[in-house]
């Protein structure tokens, strides 16, 4: 009797572990995501100087690792791009905070982003400011950036298949605009959509080598840029092709 007690007490605590094990292995990988982010703000963000303790706060809290596709989601929170699909790839996270930063937002201003990807910096934004559209040129990568987004709970972004060359003129004009991929030009349309006092960065220069990081802010009309470094982005396409 008392053997088959035994041998039932072992057969439900088996059964625990099978229903528990997976939640666990869940648990520990999120643990363990969360120490990695945590450790990419320290080392890789506040580390290489960015300050605005918002910027620092919402990236220290957005699941990067789901932004990227599963094989690579434990390289998600070094230092370095990663490809997201259609050879397009998700920006380092250094990256992504200084061009924030750059922009000097309010809580109450809207965004313009111009290559959403897989949508890290529109989240990145929609953490900050009080509305955020973003512009794919690429279908599946817009449709695939939207419902992550919508997935996660973002109800202040606001995701357009389309040619980001054109902007969005529909909810212009924009406090800010952030175009992350590269031009050797920047695009008209999007100054005229730029409010006065507004701030606008991208990567500008060569679309094949390396890139300057600009920054331009609008006054009376003219741009005045402030150029803050080499980066390199993959190649903004559409309109601003025919313009190279």
């Amino acid at each position: 009797m008392r053997r088959i007690f035994l041998k039932a007490c072992i057969l439900y605590l088996l059964g625990i572990f099978v229903v528990i094990s997976p939640f666990s292995s869940f648990v520990f990988a999120e643990e363990s995501y969360g120490q990695k982010r945590q450790a990419m703000i320290e080392n890789h963000i506040k580390g290489r100087g960015i300050k605005d303790r918002r910027v620092l706060d919402i990236m220290g809290k957005i699941p990067r690792h789901l932004f990227v596709d599963e094989h690579v989601r434990d390289r998600a929170y070094g230092d370095h791009p990663l490809p997201i699909g259609e050879g397009q790839t998700i920006s380092q996270p250094y990256v992504v905070a200084l061009m924030t930063e750059a922009l000097q937002l309010k809580p109450t201003d809207r965004v313009l982003e111009i290559g959403t990807g897989s949508g890290y910096q529109a989240a990145v934004l929609a953490g900050i400011v009080k509305e955020v559209y973003t512009i794919e040129i690429r279908k599946s990568l817009a449709a695939q950036a939207e419902k992550r987004l919508k997935d996660l709970g973002y109800t202040n972004v606001k995701v357009k298949y389309a040619d980001g060359y054109f902007g969005w003129e529909e909810f212009a004009p924009f406090d800010a605009i952030i175009i992350t991929a590269s031009a050797n030009h920047i695009p008209p349309p999007l100054i005229r959509q730029l409010k006065e006092g507004g701030r606008l960065i991208l990567p500008l220069g060569s679309t094949v080598y390396y890139q300057t990081l600009t920054l331009a802010t609008k006054r009376k009309g003219d741009l005045d840029v402030q150029q803050m470094g080499a980066v390199a982005f993959v190649p903004m396409i559409g309109e601003s092709d025919k313009k190279r």
